[in-house]
């Protein structure tokens, strides 16, 4: 009878697929449409924003203020809190055509960002 694969094999093993899947997903993130948002001053800009419909859709979110900022879509369930100087991103899912407005819940009057999907 053979003997069992020892507790390293499993360990490099899962190791490789870990790993192996990490590197597909980060390839097809960085083939989507990708878009950058600044925060800066209590206003996001662009004030407005057109992104293809019917694919995902990368935005990079920069905070160049000197306040925190939560940058957020309740419908869509997108919401990132950053720090001054903080850089994240949200991919967002298939849109259909229309608008979606994102908002700085920090600074709402003036924090707006229109997404225009076409």
């Amino acid at each position: 009878m053979p003997a069992a694969p020892s507790p390293l094999f499993h360990l490099l093993l899962v190791l490789a697929l870990w790993f192996g899947l990490g590197w597909a997903t980060d390839s097809q993130a960085q083939e989507l449409p990708t878009f950058e948002v600044v925060a800066k001053e209590g206003k996001l800009f662009p004030a407005r924003l057109e992104v293809p419909t019917g694919t995902r859709v990368k935005l990079i979110v920069k905070n160049e203020g000197k306040r925190p900022i939560e940058f957020e879509n309740l419908a869509m369930r997108v919401e990132k809190v950053l720090a001054p100087g903080g850089v994240s991103f949200v991919v967002l899912p298939k849109l259909k055509p229309g608008e979606y407005e994102f908002i700085d819940e920090f600074h709402m009057d003036t924090g707006k960002l229109l997404v225009i999907a076409k």
